[in-house]
């Protein structure tokens, strides 16, 4: 019977020695093989976590004679996500000081009586719609003042027809006139709109975005520029949609039955307003009603143009 047991005793060690072999071989003794990459039986991921813990354990014990001392090594990515963070900071801290700054000097020193008169509500006179553009702010380029204008951005500064159905840019609409019942809205384009560019590129390959499917809306300014000027290069024809697509949304305004009543009775005007930032010039227009329709077949009629340089 003892020769029996001892026989398949043999048998047992014989069979697991090759399992044994690659487990002796990996001596886990030594932190620093924990990110050979020879070693991938384990994930990297983990191993990193490992030899991180490890490290921490040997600073908390490197005032101890008996302890040996490993030395740490900042990788690439760890510098990386530090020059990150701290280019986040600066931009912050820059953010922070420029509010404290508003802060002292405008709220409260230069104009913290109109403030005030801003907590009990708001009324003004301009419902503006511009470009999303980071190079194009309104309030920079005219002048408003914090209550005077409602404003609206988006890629382009489109408005589309009343049959397109809601958007955040007809809701705001409705708001600046039914409720604040502002005087004036005010379309801005500008020169180099990536957003024009990329509806004059666009072909019917089937290919869509959310930026394509927007811009969408200007199709109509978009087919009457190429038939017009399709003897000019892509940059003039951009150009000239840039201007096009504006009066495109006027006319839009119009398919808004609460806003064309208004236009209609004198008590609602709506500009156009086209910002050239490479020569810093500004036009304006104002949309005459009498004369422009917008239903099918829409008609422009345009008064009060202005070249400001």
């Amino acid at each position: 019977m003892a020769w029996l047991i001892r026989s398949k005793a043999r048998l047992l060690v014989s069979a697991t020695r090759p399992l044994r072999a690659p487990v002796d071989s990996f001596h886990c003794s030594r932190f620093s093989d924990l990110t050979d990459h020879s070693v991938f039986s384990f994930p990297r991921k983990w191993l990193r976590s490992k030899a991180r813990r490890l490290n921490d354990v040997d600073d908390n014990q490197s005032g101890s004679s008996s302890s040996p001392h490993i030395n740490r090594r900042t990788t690439v990515s760890q510098l990386e996500v530090s020059s990150n963070s701290r280019v986040r900071v600066d931009l912050f801290d820059e953010l922070k000081q420029r509010f404290l700054s508003f802060k002292e000097h405008k709220y409260f020193r230069e104009e913290l009586e109109h403030f005030q008169t801003l907590k009990e509500a708001q009324s003004p006179k301009f419902m503006v719609i511009a470009c999303a553009d980071s190079r194009v702010c309104p309030s920079t380029i005219l002048g408003f003042r914090p209550g005077e204008a409602f404003m609206i951005r988006n890629v382009a500064n489109l408005v589309p027809p009343f049959e397109n159905g809601p958007s955040e840019t007809n809701a705001a609409l409705e708001f600046a006139v039914k409720t604040l019942e502002v005087e004036n809205i005010l379309i801005i384009g500008h020169s180099c709109c990536g957003g024009i560019q990329t509806l004059m590129s666009m072909r019917d390959d089937g290919d869509s975005s959310f930026i394509k499917s927007w811009v969408t809306t200007g199709t109509v300014a978009k087919l009457r520029t190429e038939a017009a000027a399709n003897h000019l290069s892509f940059d003039q024809q951009c150009r000239l949609c840039e201007k096009e697509s504006i009066n495109r949304s006027l006319l839009n305004l119009l398919t808004y039955s609460w806003i064309e009543d208004r236009v209609r009775k004198g008590l609602l005007f709506v500009h156009g307003g086209y910002y050239d930032f490479l020569n810093c010039t500004f036009e304006k227009w104002t949309l005459d009603f009498k004369g422009s329709s917008g239903e099918e077949g829409a008609r422009l009629l345009v008064k009060d143009q202005e070249l400001w340089c």
